[in-house]
């Protein structure tokens, strides 16, 4: 079968446990994105950094596509948990990148006051796959060369 767009388990993390994301119903646009591991994510404190929750997992697709990483519905009411920088954006290229293999991770910040616990196998989010376009003139021929945060080096 060839490899069109889906998920695989990152490297360390072939053990874990880790669930292939699934849609719940025929006309779900997300897949349910799952925790690797169980997180602290604590009472937000100006200054801090969000908190990285490890998805364990990786996503392939096509040059033109990406992968929209989308906070749960429920989250900031029931939880407290915002994502960090609102949507997360999955490159093609980030798939396998030499710095962790293209693993995948939300950032929150929890606005409750007391500290939140996002148990390992429970979904936290979404996946969207989705098509971009690209504008006249443009001629990016740059190459990835690591994993988060690498494009801004």
């Amino acid at each position: 079968m060839e490899k069109i767009r889906g998920f695989e388990i990152a490297k360390g993390f072939e053990n874990a446990g880790i669930n292939i994301p699934v849609r719940k119903t025929k006309y779900s646009a997300g897949y349910d994105i799952e925790a690797a591991e169980d997180t602290v994510i604590p009472s937000f404190k100006k200054g801090m950094a969000p908190t990285l929750v490890k998805t364990g997992l990786k996503a392939y697709m096509q040059d033109d596509e990406y992968l929209k990483l989308c906070n749960r519905s429920s989250n900031p009411k029931k939880k407290g948990l915002i994502m960090a920088n609102s949507i997360g954006v999955i490159d093609a290229d980030y798939y396998g990148n030499p710095d962790n293999d293209g693993h995948m991770m939300f950032a929150f910040f929890n606005i409750k006051e007391e500290d939140v616990v996002i148990k390992k196998g429970e979904a936290m989010g979404q996946a969207i796959f989705e098509k971009f376009l690209i504008a006249d003139g443009d001629n990016a021929e740059g190459a990835r060369l690591g994993g988060f945060g690498s494009t801004s080096k």
